[in-house]
């Protein structure tokens, strides 16, 4: 019986292997068919290398996110990137860490120039550092800007797309869902991708509202809203051609201009931010060839005068820098970088005293200083809170206060600190002293600071005093009256200086008075971008008249719709039109007479003239067939206008970003290379003069 279990045994294995013998040779045979070589090599091809740089930047995404100071410039990365991607995590989390990554790459090499330049001068290497996290701005505003211009080219061509899909489909929806499936262009097709789920949603007003309000650009808006339009009401022929699209052409020439415009700014723009902080690197290597080629300025250089032009040159550069990304800034995702909702100020003015405290310098409501306030709040399209604003004067009134006042004790500390480190001698106004003599003199800058100790804070001590003090001093025990009377008065000297360094009264209200301008400054600010945006007024009226281009032929369109697409898109003018949409309900001739007296810009007054002929009078397309007719003469004056902003941006940001680096030269190096010069000639001569009498 065992033997024959173990013969069925050994026959059931035989078996179980010729099967599998069999199963292997026909599966081999099927896997050199062309089909299965060629599944095969698409495995192979998605396969993942070892080293692969989408997964380095999503393992270093959550690494920033980790890391306290880089979180917070992650975070804000992602309010803008996440606006053109949207719902597409993985990229956005990609795209994030690769600019930062970038940026960082760039701002350590500067960083270790920093601190190797500036070693032997703490202060200025701090201030440096500090001022370091604002360049950061700079590299992270350049590489979003290419993403978003890059969604702004992407949709020239998805226009071009969309008219050969709408001949074929004649559906709005079909067209964009068709293009939508391109890869070739991805952030444009996850945008085309929502305006489809809107179009085709059950509410597809309310969800065109919201879309609006994650739309990268205008541009998109009014595409997704003419779209919106063209399903509800339908398609017709203007001309014997469809009025969508000549509206999708009426897009496309204003994006192109758009781009141009982008284009000529970069361009203009492109090096006045980095020309505008290359002078603070320049500051000690400019001071070390100074002193190594003229040793008479050396006094002047590590002295508190130095000192205080070097401070004046930081913050120069620190404003112009500031007032150049205000220029070319194109406001094109950069208004929803900031956290809005609960940031520092709001966490800061929830605590009952300093609410307290704030709300002193806060107008009261409808006083004229509030309602002036409020309204360069608006007008400046600032995001801020009326006391979130004041937060801001404040705590910068308080930082420049204490700044100023640790700055005038390191003033008189650097001018102390100086006379007990100066070698004692004189010496050639050009070229450097030997090093036998530079001993020589140090031993008596030694010596002098010995007296110094002595009689530092005795402000009543007499020159005769220090010569008693030499005379019974192991220095001088050897020397003549005559020698002990010289270095009397020299020590002497430096004492009156030394003992003059402190912190006096007038130095106090100095420091209020720079506490006055720190607190004016974020008005001054708001005040500058007012008048940038000011420049942007006929831009934006011609982009009205676009958009009314588009509306007043399509059917069932009314003068409400229209102000609601002007609201929808108005920048400088919200404030004004949205007040008239509002009031619109009430009487629509008499709301858009009161929008007349809130406006002084000519051309939006003609614009509101021809509504005001179309609510009672005339037809829309009437009362706007200028536009139309003379839709060409526009578009000249549309790139006219834009060359006149350009070239005035242009001239403003060059003044601008030029000015540190005239400073540095003329401030830091001429002007004290003549003024020295000049001194110390007239001494010399008054010397020779005395010598020969």
């Amino acid at each position: 019986m065992d033997n024959t279990m173990l013969m069925y045994l050994m026959m059931g294995a035989g078996g179980l292997f010729l099967i599998i013998l069999i199963a292997y040779f026909i599966i081999s045979k099927k896997m050199n068919k062309s089909d299965a070589r060629y599944i095969r090599q698409l495995r192979e091809g998605t396969k993942e290398k070892s080293f692969s740089m989408e997964i380095l930047y999503q393992k270093l995404y959550v690494i920033y996110l980790k890391t306290p100071f880089l979180k917070r410039y992650l975070l804000k990365l992602r309010r803008r990137l996440a606006i053109i991607n949207i719902d597409d995590e993985y990229l956005t989390r990609k795209q994030s860490s690769k600019i930062l990554t970038r940026t960082l790459l760039i701002i350590l090499p500067i960083t270790i120039a920093i601190i190797a330049l500036t070693s032997n001068n703490l202060l200025l290497m701090s201030i440096l550092l500090i001022f370091e996290v604002f360049m950061i701005d700079t590299f992270i505003d350049g590489m979003v800007d290419k993403i978003d211009n890059n969604l702004l080219k992407q949709q020239i061509d998805f226009f071009s797309e969309i008219r050969h899909a709408y001949h074929e489909f004649n559906m709005v929806e079909e067209a964009i869902y068709q293009v939508a499936q391109d890869d070739d262009a991805p952030e444009m097709a996850r945008q085309a991708e929502k305006i489809y789920e809107v179009l085709i949603s059950d509410d597809p007003e309310s969800e065109l509202e919201k879309y609006y309000d994650v739309a990268p650009n205008s541009y998109l808006k009014e595409f997704a809203g003419v779209s919106y339009l063209t399903k509800e009401f339908g398609d017709r022929k203007v001309d014997g051609s469809s009025l969508y699209l000549k509206n999708l052409n009426n897009i496309t020439q204003e994006m192109q201009l758009e781009i141009l415009k982008r284009d000529k700014l970069d361009y203009v723009f492109q090096s006045l931010s980095v020309i505008a902080i290359v002078p603070m690197l320049c500051l000690e290597p400019l001071k070390n060839w100074a002193v190594s080629q003229f040793s008479f300025t050396e006094s002047f250089y590590n002295g508190k005068s130095g000192m205080i032009v070097q401070i004046l040159i930081l913050l120069c550069t620190f404003v112009c820098y500031l007032l150049t990304r205000k220029l070319k800034d194109n406001g094109s995702t950069a208004m929803n970088t900031k956290n809005t909702e609960n940031p520092w100020q709001a966490k800061l003015y929830k605590n009952k005293v300093i609410k307290s405290f704030v709300d002193v310098f806060i107008p009261k409501q409808g006083t004229k200083d509030y309602r002036k306030v409020r309204n360069l709040l608006k007008e400046s399209a600032s995001k801020l809170k009326m006391e979130w604003l004041y937060i801001n004067r404040i705590a910068i009134a308080a930082v420049t206060f204490v700044v100023s006042v640790f700055l005038f004790f390191q003033f008189h500390n650097i001018s102390k600190q100086y006379i007990r480190t100066e070698p004692t001698t004189d010496y050639n106004i050009i070229g450097q002293i030997s090093d036998k003599d530079y001993k020589k003199a140090m031993n008596l800058t030694e010596q002098d600071n010995y007296f110094l100790d002595k009689f530092e804070g005795k402000r009543n001590t007499t020159q005769e005093d220090i010569a008693f003090a030499m005379t019974y001093s192991k220095y001088y025990q050897e020397s003549t009256e005559e020698e002990i009377e010289v270095a009397a008065e020299r020590v002497y000297t430096k004492l009156q200086v030394i003992n003059s360094e402190y912190f006096q009264w007038f130095e106090l209200i100095i420091a209020m008075v720079f506490a006055v301008i720190g607190y004016m400054a974020p008005i001054l600010l708001l005040r500058f971008q007012l008048k940038m945006r000011q420049l942007e007024m006929e831009n934006e009226v011609m982009q009205f008249q676009t958009i009314i281009l588009m509306l007043m032929k399509i059917e069932r369109v009314n003068v409400e719709i229209i102000l609601e697409w002007l609201e929808r898109y108005a920048n400088i003018f919200k404030e004004p039109i949205s007040k008239c949409v509002n009031n619109y309900e009430s009487g629509g001739w008499e709301s858009l007479e009161e929008l007349k007296e809130d406006i002084s810009f000519q051309p939006l007054i003609r614009i509101v003239e021809s509504l005001q002929a179309a609510v009672e009078k005339i037809p829309i397309a009437e009362a706007f067939d200028e536009l139309d007719t003379e839709r060409e003469y526009y578009q000249e004056k549309r790139k006219e206008s834009n060359e006149r902003l350009i070239s005035r941006k242009g001239m403003i940001g060059k003044a601008i970003g030029f000015t540190p680096m005239v400073l540095l030269f003329v401030g830091y190096l001429i002007i004290p290379l003549v003024f020295i010069g000049l001194v110390g000639m007239t001494d010399s001569f008054s010397s020779l003069t005395k010598s020969a009498l």
